[in-house]
Order: structure tokens, then C-alpha cells, then sequence
């Protein structure tokens, strides 16, 4: 069911929530947090398809706050209208049309959009946790935005932004704990996949790993930068325009003394891993989408310690010769998140 609500009011809208509630029995009983979609108009319904299909997992109030770019720049007649109006319509979405959760969609013009905090306050579910994402562009510092302030986890894009390497370096100088990128999330089955296969004998030390992916891919920096970070060794960043199945990582390869590890994707969603002494295996590993990663990014709501080590850290060593702390004779396995691996 879909409720429209033209020129409305933070007020009227929770009022409505309340009607339905009672008449047609849907209830927020269950809801386990608010999810905030923070988009431009016109753009809403591709994030709110895949918070419907996160809720089956994550039953929640989505809140979606749709405004105008904040670089366009306002013509004669745009400026004369935002100067006489300012109003907010809402669409309340339940049941078949919301999946797990019910949402809101709130479109504020004229001056209605510049309180974001304010629209939300009233409509969040009480003594739930929060948690802010921006499909698109993201504020400078997120933790420091109207909406960021309230949350508990911030997920930004940066695959998603013009400039997605200038995205992710500026997320390096502005972390906060609880904020995180599907540019990491999108990481889960690589990094999951390359520990298995360092999980198996024989046990021998990496002594060397090179990275490749596509030039603009946030993902493969960030892949890069991980391995550097844990298994304190020179990881060789290739990057490329060429066409080779995938816009983002397209493959991995760790040295060791017995032989190379080659974890190769050629095609979209197969991977092809080579090993010494063992058969070629052709791997699933899909290029993962938002409501996956979305589902993944709400399943914890403390800050991601790991992803915060490999965005400050990591990032800033990626390149740079490490020094081996660690002995060389024992083996080097990389950690993982365990409910990551278990999702892989």
C-alpha cells in the first residue's frame, strides 16, 4: 500500500503512520533499527528496492530524504519558485510495497531541505539504533553532517562518486568509528576466498603479492591495501583500462617459495584460481550487489576496527617498502571477518 502525502508535515506524516497502523494492522513491533537513504531527487527508487530486499533480513523504518543536487545552480524561474515555496511530500510505503519494513520517502524543496535532521528526528524509531547511507555523492566528512550526527553506522559509496580514488582518499583523512564504503563490503568474497586458499597446506610465508583491477576501482586499493597491512609484505598495485571481465578486482596473485597463487576473474562473476600441484578450479565470485551489500553493512552496528586499520593505515602504506616484523619461518595467514567468511 502507498500512501501519498502532498505538502505535508513531519506531524502529519507520523499521524498517518498511526492511522494505518490501526487500521490496516501493520505494526513497527519487530523493527530492529532506521535506516536514513540520504539521495538526490529522482533518484530514490534504486536504493529503496535494495533496502526492501535488505529488510527481509533486517526488519526496519526506512527514512529516504530526496532533495534537489546541492551544485545545481538555480535558474531565474527555479529561484523564484524556491523564494515562494518550500514544502515537503511524503509517500508512506507498507506491506507488498515496502517488503520487511515500511518507508517513508520524504521530497523537500526550497528551504524545507536544508534541516535534513530536522525532517528525520520525528520519525525515527525510538531506542533503535541509526544508520545514515548516501548511494551517491557523501558530505566531506560524513560524521560531521546533519544526518552523520545522529548515526551510529555512516555508509558511503565512493565507486560511486565522479571521482571515486579522490572519494576514498578523502574518507582516509576524515574516519570516524562507524563509518564504512561498499568499496570494502565489496571485498568479502576476495578476501574470504584468498584466506581459504592460505588456510591449506603447505603453510608457506607470502613473500610477495600484486594486485590488478581497473584504474577508477576504489575496491582494488583497498584489497591491496589489506593484504599489505596483514601480511606485511610489498603488494604491487597494476591497474588497467583495458576490458577484462570486470570493472573493479580482476585478479590476485601471491608468491611463495613453491610456487605462485593465481586468483584470476576473466569473467563477470567466475574467478579462476590456479595453484601449485593442484588442478585449475573455476570460482563464483560476482560482482556483489547493493542489497547484498547493504544486508552485510546492517548486520553489525559497532565500529568496522579492521576496515578503520586499512583506510587510515594501509592505504597510506600502500607503495611504500614494509618492514617485516613477524618471523619468517611461521605461516601467513590472512584474518578475516568470520560472519563475512560464513556470508561467502
Amino acid at each position: 500500500m502507498i500512501v501519498e502525502l502532498p505538502d505535508t508535515t513531519t506531524s502529519k506524516i507520523s499521524k498517518t503512520l498511526v492511522k494505518i497502523r490501526e487500521e490496516g494492522g501493520a505494526v513497527a513491533l519487530g523493527r530492529v533499527l532506521t535506516l536514513v537513504i540520504a539521495t538526490k531527487l529522482g533518484e530514490e527508487e534504486e536504493a529503496i528496492e535494495a533496502a526492501n530486499d535488505a529488510s527481509r533480513e533486517h526488519p526496519m523504518r526506512v527514512l529516504v530524504i530526496s532533495t534537489e543536487p546541492e551544485e545545481a545552480k538555480p535558474t531565474k524561474k527555479s529561484a523564484k519558485a524556491a523564494a515562494d515555496e518550500s514544502r515537503i511530500d511524503a509517500q508512506i510505503r507498507v506491506g507488498g510495497d515496502a517488503g520487511a519494513s515500511e518507508v517513508i520517502v520524504l521530497r523537500a524543496y526550497g528551504d524545507a531541505a536544508s534541516d535534513r535532521e530536522g525532517l528525520v528526528t520525528g520519525l525515527l524509531l525510538p531506542d533503535a539504533p541509526v544508520v545514515v547511507w548516501w548511494p551517491g555523492a557523501a558530505p566531506a566528512v560524513a560524521s560531521e553532517s546533519a544526518l552523520g550526527g545522529i548515526a551510529q553506522r555512516r555508509i558511503t559509496d565512493a565507486a560511486s562518486s565522479s571521482n571515486p580514488l579522490a572519494a576514498l582518499e578523502n574518507l582516509a583523512k576524515t574516519y570516524k568509528p562507524g563509518d564504512t564504503d561498499f568499496a570494502w563490503t565489496r571485498l568479502t568474497l576476495w578476501r574470504a576466498q584468498l584466506a581459504a586458499v592460505l588456510d591449506q597446506p603447505p603453510y608457506e610465508p607470502v613473500t610477495g603479492v600484486e594486485v590488478h583491477g581497473a584504474a577508477n576501482s576504489p575496491s582494488t586499493v583497498l584489497l591491496a591495501a589489506w593484504l599489505q597491512l596483514q601480511l606485511q609484505v610489498d603488494v604491487k598495485l597494476e591497474v588497467t583500462t583495458k576490458s577484462h571481465g570486470s570493472s573493479g578486482i580482476q585478479g590476485v596473485v601471491l608468491h611463495r617459495a613453491s610456487g605462485s597463487i593465481e586468483l584470476e576473474r576473466t569473467l563477470a562473476n567466475v574467478a579462476t584460481l590456479v595453484q601449485p600441484g593442484q588442478p585449475t578450479h573455476d570460482i563464483s565470485l560476482p560482482r556483489r550487489s547493493l542489497r547484498d551489500c547493504l544486508a552485510e553493512e546492517l548486520r553489525r552496528l559497532d565500529p568496522d576496527d579492521l576496515f578503520g586499520d586499512v583506510i587510515q593505515t594501509g592505504v597510506a602504506q600502500l607503495g611504500k617498502s614494509v618492514k617485516r616484523t613477524r618471523p619468517a619461518a611461521k605461516p601467513k595467514t590472512v584474518p578475516t571477518r568470520k560472519t563475512r567468511a560464513a556470508k561467502a
